[in-house]
């Protein structure tokens, strides 16, 4: 009998640059907040509990580096991203320690690539190596399960030049496990990466979660997605950046509007573009269909109306003299 292999001496894998992959997230981090949205330094625990009480979530920074981002988080999507490509491919097993040049992570999640890109990419590793998270997603029912994102990083040098010639980053099981089994992961937009403000990058990965292609989108009341997100604002000021992601209506792929809940509650409707389209096509073959029938009725009553017109039309009309 084969002993079991351990995950955490799976061999390496060198990814290199990667182009016009498909982004790919874990669905279980995408609806709920496990990750600062600001670029400042947070120290504030994020604490998530969901309205049933199945669902809880804490994170917890270490001061010397604060707690991970969502820019951080590009790093695990490109993570995802590589290892579903892998599996795409029919690897049959998927390593957690992924080789990679740091120019071509740094072009694969769409960052700069001059000296401030490196510093900036070191700094993402920390976080996302020291921040820790508690929850109860994928624990025994009473037992939270505790990881960082990374399980570490170094960075490979030539023995010989003693240059730098590749990034190991390892995976904590975690992230792996929730990478790695079926239908974990979804598919994201690839313009993702150009979302600039950090409450814009949470709320999209929220309606990919949940609006997905639905045909009639998916309505949250603000005060959930004010939950969802994780953000450390006031309400009041939550609401004010909202309506302003709202009104500018720049997300990929979701149209997103203003509206009211079934409570009466302000709420967020989000609702795929090419769901849009596809009612506005239908729409519009539905009008012209229409508009054909019509068009067919009125020629047949025109022509039964020139068929009984016909015989009077042939008939000779008697003359005053005849």
């Amino acid at each position: 009998m084969t002993a079991p292999k351990d995950r955490n001496n799976q061999f390496d894998l060198f990814i290199p640059l990667m182009r016009d992959i498909a982004l790919k997230d874990q669905r279980e981090t995408m609806e709920r907040p496990f990750f600062s949205l600001q670029k400042r330094k947070r120290l504030k625990p994020i604490e998530y509990r969901s309205a049933d009480g199945e669902v809880s979530v804490k994170v917890e920074a270490v001061p010397a580096y604060g707690m991970a981002t969502i820019w951080d988080a590009d790093i695990l999507i490109w993570a995802a991203s590589a290892l579903n490509k892998l599996k795409a491919e029919g690897r049959n097993e998927l390593p957690r320690a992924l080789k990679v040049t740091a120019y071509d992570l740094l072009r694969s999640i769409q960052r700069d690539t001059g000296g401030k890109g490196y510093a900036d990419l070191k700094a993402a590793l920390d976080r996302l190596q020291t921040t820790t998270i508690f929850t109860s997603i994928r624990a025994k029912r009473g037992r939270d399960r505790r990881f960082s994102w990374l399980d570490g990083w170094d960075v490979e040098v030539d023995p010989i030049t003693d240059k730098p010639v590749a990034l190991k980053i390892t995976l904590s099981d975690w992230v792996y496990e929730g990478i790695i089994n079926e239908k974990s992961v979804l598919t994201m937009h690839p313009d993702y990466f150009q979302l600039s403000g950090g409450l814009e990058r949470a709320v999209y990965r929220i309606a990919r979660k949940h609006a997905g292609d639905q045909d009639g989108g998916w309505t949250c009341r603000i005060s959930l997605l004010h939950e969802k997100t994780g953000s450390d604002s006031e309400p009041k000021e939550f609401g004010r950046m909202l309506r302003k992601i709202v009104e500018a209506n720049e997300l990929p792929e979701y149209d997103v509007a203003l509206t009211t809940a079934g409570d009466g509650s302000a709420a967020v409707r989000f609702i795929r573009r090419s769901v849009v389209e596809r009612a506005q096509i239908q729409a519009e073959l539905e009008a012209e269909a229409a508009s054909l029938v019509r068009r067919t009725r009125e020629d047949r009553r025109a022509d039964e109306i020139d068929g009984r017109a016909e015989p009077w039309a042939k008939r000779r009309v008697p003359s005053a003299e005849g």
